[in-house]
C-alpha cells in the first residue's frame, strides 16, 4: 500500500466533522491494507507511531527542508521500516544517522506526504481520527461487533495490535485476547455527574444497587503481581515501578500469588489528610507531554499510600467480566487478611440517598474531592463509556486543553498569563475554545507558564507577539461556576468564573473533557 493512500484518508478524515464519515474512511483504508501494514496504518491514522518517540526534536525536523518528490511512490512498509531504524539508532553518531535517514525518507516523499510525515513524527498530526473513531473503523473494516474490538483493546492496550487481530483473526481472535499479567489494562473511567442526587437517580435501576466511594485527589495506579514480581503503571499506562518502592512492598506483602489491582495513590500528612496534588505527582516525574506542569519537589516526607477500589485478577482467576459486587468481595477478602495491607478505598455499598450524602460529607471533611457512585452490577470496561461510574464534586471542574496564551499586563507584565481553554471535540477535530482565564494562578505557576508554554507554540508563531497559539498538548484542571450560552466562542458556550486549579501532567489531550461535557453545564 502506498503512503499516499494513508495521507489521502487522513485528509478526508480531517475534512469532515461527521464521526460516521471519519470511521468509514478509515475502515475503507484498513480493508485494502495488506496484513503486515494494518498496524502502522492504524497507528498513523490515530496520530501515533508504532515506535513511539523516535528521538528527533522539533529543531531537527524544522531543518529538514528538502525538495519533494514529483510522484508518490513511498510504501507504508518502507516508511515504517525507516522509522524503526530511526528509533533504534543509538550511540556515537546516532543523531546524525537519524537525521540522514529522515532526510532520505523525505526526499522520496511528495510535498503532501512530507507534511504528513513531519507532523506525525513530532506528534502534531491533527486529523480528527481519535481513538474512538479508529476503534469504530476497525469494527467496520473487520465486520465484527464494536464491543469485541473495545474489549480486546482494553486488554491489549494497543490499538494497532487490536486492528491487526480484528482484520486477521476476526471476532474469534478478538475474544481470545486475554488479560495478561504484566501487560497493563486500559482503565475504566468515571463520567462527570452533575450532582449526587442525579447520579444516584441515574443508577437507581441497578439490580445490585450502588456503591459510593471517596474520590481522592491523587494519581491513578494499576498494580500487577506475579509471585515476587510487582510492577506499577499510571492511568496512561506508563510504568513507574522503580519510583514507587513503597507501593511495590505493600502489594508484595499481600496473601496472594497473582493479582491485578486498580486504585489511586496519594501522599498524606501527619494528620492523615491529603497533601497537595503536586507533592504526589512529584514522585512520578513527567507523565504526559514534556514539562506538563510544575512537578514540585520530592522529599522524604512524600510517602505514597495506596487506596485500592477494584480487583481485576486474583490467583489465576480473571474478574473483569464479573459484576463489581463480586470484584469488591474478592478485594475485601484480599485486603482484610493483613492489618498492614494497603488501604481499601472508603465508601458504603448498597448506599441509600442519606448514606451517600454522608459519604460525600465525610470525603470533603477529610480533604478529598468528592465521591464516585458505581453500579454494583457493572463489569469492568475501559474508557468513559456509559454511566456505570459517575464522579460527583461539589464544585464544577473540567479538564481542558490549553490552546493559546496571552502576555500579562500590570503586575503580570513580563509573563505569559491569560490561557485560552479548549474542550475536546467529540467528533475528533481540534479542541474548541470555550474561554480564557488567568485567575487562580500563583506566582510559581506564572513563572512556570512563562518558561514552559512557548515551548509548545505552534510552528510559525511569533513569540514576541501578544498572543501565541499552542499545540494541544497540555491539560489544565479548571474550577468554574457553570456555563452560559455565548456567540463569542465557536462552540456557542462559555465558562463562568473559570479559575486554574492545577495542570494535569497525568493526562493528555485525548482525556480532556468534551464540548458536550461543557454544554451539559448550561442552565
Amino acid at each position: 500500500m502506498l503512503l499516499a493512500e494513508v495521507v489521502d484518508t487522513s485528509l478526508a478524515v480531517g475534512a469532515t466533522r461527521s464521526r460516521t464519515a471519519k470511521a468509514e474512511a478509515v475502515a475503507a483504508l484498513l480493508r485494502r491494507a495488506p496484513a503486515d501494514e494494518v498496524a502502522p496504518a492504524t497507528a498513523w491514522l490515530s496520530g501515533e507511531l508504532l515506535q513511539g518517540r523516535v528521538g528527533v526534536g522539533h529543531r531537527t525536523l524544522a531543518g529538514l527542508r528538502v525538495p519533494p518528490a514529483a510522484e508518490a511512490g513511498l510504501e507504508v512498509a518502507d516508511v515504517d521500516g525507516t522509522l524503526s531504524e530511526v528509533a533504534s539508532a543509538s550511540g556515537a553518531g546516532s543523531s546524525a544517522h537519524r537525521t540522514s535517514l529522515l532526510r532520505d525518507l523525505l526526499t522520496r516523499a511528495t510535498a503532501t506526504e512530507q507534511r504528513f510525515l513531519v507532523d506525525l513524527v513530532r506528534g502534531e498530526l491533527r486529523q480528527g481520527a481519535l481513538e474512538g473513531v479508529v476503534l469504530d473503523a476497525v469494527a467496520r473494516a473487520a465486520d465484527v461487533p464494536a464491543a469485541a474490538v473495545r474489549r480486546s483493546f482494553m486488554l491489549s492496550g494497543s490499538l494497532p495490535d487490536t486492528a491487526r487481530t480484528a482484520l486477521g483473526d476476526g471476532q474469534a481472535g478478538l475474544e481470545a485476547t486475554a488479560l495478561t499479567l504484566m501487560r497493563p489494562v486500559r482503565p475504566m473511567l468515571a463520567s462527570p455527574g452533575s450532582s449526587l442526587d442525579e447520579a444516584m437517580s441515574a443508577l437507581s435501576g441497578s439490580p445490585a444497587g450502588v456503591t459510593v466511594e471517596h474520590k481522592l485527589d491523587g494519581a491513578r495506579i494499576q498494580v500487577h503481581r506475579d509471585g515476587d514480581d510487582v510492577r506499577v503503571w499510571t492511568r496512561t499506562l506508563r510504568e513507574v515501578t522503580d519510583g514507587v518502592p513503597e507501593l511495590v512492598e505493600h502489594v508484595r506483602a499481600l496473601p496472594c500469588t497473582t493479582a491485578v489491582l486498580d486504585g489511586e495513590t496519594l501522599s498524606l500528612d501527619d494528620d492523615g489528610r491529603p497533601r497537595a496534588f503536586q507533592d504526589t505527582m512529584s514522585r512520578f516525574g513527567s507523565d504526559g507531554p514534556a514539562g506538563a506542569g510544575p512537578a514540585g519537589h520530592a522529599d522524604a516526607a512524600v510517602v505514597l499510600s495506596p487506596f485500592f477500589f477494584d480487583l481485576l485478577h486474583l490467583d489465576g482467576r480473571d474478574l473483569l467480566d464479573e459484576p463489581l459486587a463480586v470484584r469488591l468481595n474478592a478485594l475485601a477478602g484480599l485486603l482484610a487478611a493483613d492489618e498492614h495491607a494497603p488501604l481499601r478505598m472508603q465508601g458504603v455499598r448498597g448506599a441509600t440517598a442519606d448514606q451517600a450524602a454522608q459519604v460525600l460529607d465525610d470525603a470533603l471533611t477529610s480533604g478529598h474531592e468528592g465521591v464516585v457512585v458505581k453500579d454494583l452490577a457493572a463489569p469492568y470496561a475501559a474508557g468513559r463509556r456509559g454511566r456505570a461510574w459517575q464522579k460527583v464534586k461539589p464544585v464544577h471542574t473540567l479538564d481542558l486543553v490549553v490552546v493559546g496564551v496571552e502576555r500579562g499586563s500590570g503586575r503580570r507584565s513580563g509573563t505569559w498569563s491569560n490561557i485560552h481553554l479548549g474542550a475536546r471535540d467529540p467528533e475528533g477535530g481540534e479542541p474548541v475554545m470555550v474561554g480564557k482565564t488567568f485567575k487562580g494562578m500563583t506566582d510559581e505557576l506564572l513563572a512556570w507558564q512563562t518558561e514552559t508554554l512557548p515551548r509548545h507554540a505552534r510552528d510559525g508563531e511569533d513569540l514576541d507577539g501578544y498572543v501565541i497559539a499552542l499545540r494541544p498538548e497540555l491539560v489544565v484542571e479548571i474550577a468554574l461556576d457553570g456555563a452560559q450560552r455565548s456567540s463569542r466562542y465557536p462552540g456557542g458556550v462559555a465558562l463562568r468564573f473559570a479559575r486554574v486549579l492545577r495542570y494535569r501532567p497525568d493526562k493528555d489531550a485525548a482525556e480532556a473533557d468534551t464540548l458536550d461535557g461543557v454544554r451539559a453545564l448550561l442552565p
